[in-house]
C-alpha cells in the first residue's frame, strides 16, 4: 500500500480509501458478515481510511461500522464521517447530531469530519446557522480531530468554499469524465494550492466505468501497451494527480478488493506515460458520445415520495447505450421498476409525479423528472407485459435472485 500525507497536519493516508457508501446488500440491508469480511481484510492490508456517512443504507451505515471496529480495527484507520447539511435546521442540531454519531460509531472522537454534500447556497445557509463555530467547539472538546467538507457545486463556489473556514482536507467527485464538472481539476489544484488534503469520491463514477465497458471502448483500451483494467485505468488516471491525497472505492466484492489492493502498490504520482493519456483522453470521448444520464448511482434522490426507483431506472437506461442491447434493458427494466425482483414493489419512472423534491437532493444537479419521463417512453410501451412475463421466466429459474 502506498500513502500520501495531509499537508496540514501530516496524517500519512493510504491512497485507497474504503468508501462505505455500496457496501454489499442482502434482503435490502447490509450484508453484515460479507461487509465485515471486505472492511477488515482491507484494513489488514493497509487500508486506514474508512468513510462514512449519515444517510449510507439509509441510516444504517455507521451503526454497522461501529458494530465491526472492535477488536482494535478502529485504532488501526482514521474515521471519516460527515454532517448530514441539508437536514440542518438549527445550530443545536450539528450537536445532536454530531453526538448520535459518536454513539452509533461506538467512538469518541471522528478523525476527518465533513460537512456533506455542500453547494453555495447550503453552505450560506450553514453558516449563518453557526457551523463555523460547531466546529471549532467539536475540535476543542476532542469530538473532531479535523474538519473538512465534501462538494458537488460551482467551482466558484467550491473556492468561496475554501477560502472560508481553516479546513484541513476536502472531498471532490473527480474523474476522467468529470474534469471539468463540479470543483473538477481546477478545483483540485486550488484546494491544494491552499494546503488541503483532497480526497477523491466517485473516481470510477459509481461503477459505470467497469461494471459495463461498451466494445467501442474496450477497444480503446487494448491499444495500451500496458494491459489494465477498466478499474486500474480509473483509478491509476485520478492517482497521477499529485495533488490528490486518497481515493475512495466503493467495493463490494471481495475481487474488487483484491484488484483495488494491488493497483494501490503501484500508483506513484506522474507514472503515466504520454500515450496513456492520450489513451485515456480517447476513452472520455468515446464514453461521452454513448452516455446519457451523468448519473453515479448514489441514491442521494431516494426515498422518492412517489416510489420511483430512480437510479436503477438510470442505470438500465444508461446500459442500454452502453452495451447496445435494447431486449436486455427492457427485460431488466420489467424486472426491477417492475418489481419481479422487488418482491412486487414498482418503482416505474412514470410513477414520478414531477414534484421536484429530487432536483434539491441530487449532487449531479441531473433534471431527473425530466430524464424520467424519457424512460417512461422508451420502456413502457405496450409491449411490457410481455417483458415482465420473460422476466419472471427467467428469475424464476435463477438461484442466485439475491445477487442482483
Amino acid at each position: 500500500m502506498l500513502y500520501r500525507r495531509i499537508p496540514k497536519n501530516g496524517d500519512k493516508l493510504s491512497i485507497l480509501g474504503f468508501g462505505c457508501m455500496r457496501l454489499s446488500v442482502k434482503d435490502g440491508r447490509i450484508d453484515r458478515e460479507e461487509a465485515k469480511r471486505q472492511i477488515r481484510y482491507a484494513i489488514d492490508h493497509g487500508v486506514n481510511y474508512i468513510d462514512t456517512a449519515w444517510t449510507y443504507h439509509l441510516g444504517e451505515n455507521e451503526p454497522f461500522l461501529g458494530s465491526i471496529l472492535s477488536g482494535g480495527y478502529r485504532e488501526k484507520i482514521k474515521l471519516a464521517t460527515k454532517l448530514p447539511s441539508w437536514i440542518i435546521k438549527s445550530r443545536e442540531d450539528m450537536d445532536s447530531i454530531l453526538n448520535a454519531q459518536l454513539e452509533r460509531l461506538r467512538t469518541g472522537y471522528i478523525d476527518y469530519y465533513l460537512v456533506h454534500s455542500l453547494i453555495g447556497t447550503l453552505w450560506d445557509r450553514l453558516k449563518s446557522l453557526g457551523v463555523t463555530d460547531f466546529l471549532d467547539r467539536a475540535k476543542a472538546d476532542g469530538r473532531i480531530v479535523n474538519a473538512g467538507f465534501s462538494f458537488h457545486g460551482s467551482i466558484e463556489d467550491f473556492k468561496r468554499i475554501v477560502d472560508a473556514y481553516p479546513w484541513t482536507f476536502c472531498q471532490i467527485q473527480y474523474n476522467f469524465l468529470d474534469r471539468k464538472n463540479q470543483a473538477g481539476a481546477e478545483g483540485l489544484k486550488y484546494a491544494a494550492s491552499k494546503g488541503l488534503g483532497v480526497i477523491v469520491m466517485e473516481p470510477l463514477r459509481g461503477g459505470k466505468l467497469t461494471r459495463l465497458v461498451p466494445p467501442e471502448v474496450q477497444e480503446i483500451w487494448n491499444e495500451a501497451p500496458v494491459k489494465r483494467t477498466p478499474a486500474e485505468w480509473g483509478l491509476r488516471w485520478v492517482w497521477n494527480h499529485p495533488e490528490v491525497t486518497v481515493v475512495l472505492s466503493g467495493m463490494n466484492e471481495e475481487s474488487q478488493v483484491e484488484e483495488n489492493l494491488k493497483t494501490a502498490e503501484e500508483a506513484y504520482p506522474n507514472t503515466l506515460a504520454g500515450v496513456e493519456l492520450q489513451l485515456v483522453d480517447r476513452v472520455e470521448q468515446k464514453y461521452r458520445k454513448l452516455m446519457n444520464t451523468g448519473c453515479t448511482g448514489c441514491r442521494y434522490c431516494l426515498p422518492c415520495s412517489s416510489g420511483v426507483d430512480i437510479p436503477g431506472c438510470f442505470e438500465i437506461y444508461d446500459n442500454v447505450y452502453l452495451s447496445g442491447d435494447e431486449d436486455e434493458g427492457k427485460l431488466m427494466y420489467a424486472a426491477k421498476p417492475g418489481g419481479i425482483i422487488r418482491g412486487g414493489v414498482l418503482g416505474y419512472a412514470s410513477q414520478c409525479v414531477q414534484c421536484g423534491q429530487c432536483l434539491e437532493k441530487c449532487p449531479q444537479h441531473l433534471d431527473i423528472p425530466a430524464i424520467l419521463k424519457t424512460i417512461t417512453q422508451k420502456f413502457e410501451g405496450p409491449d411490457i407485459e410481455t417483458w415482465k412475463d420473460a422476466a419472471r421466466e427467467k428469475f424464476r429459474k435463477d438461484q442466485r435472485l439475491e445477487a442482483i
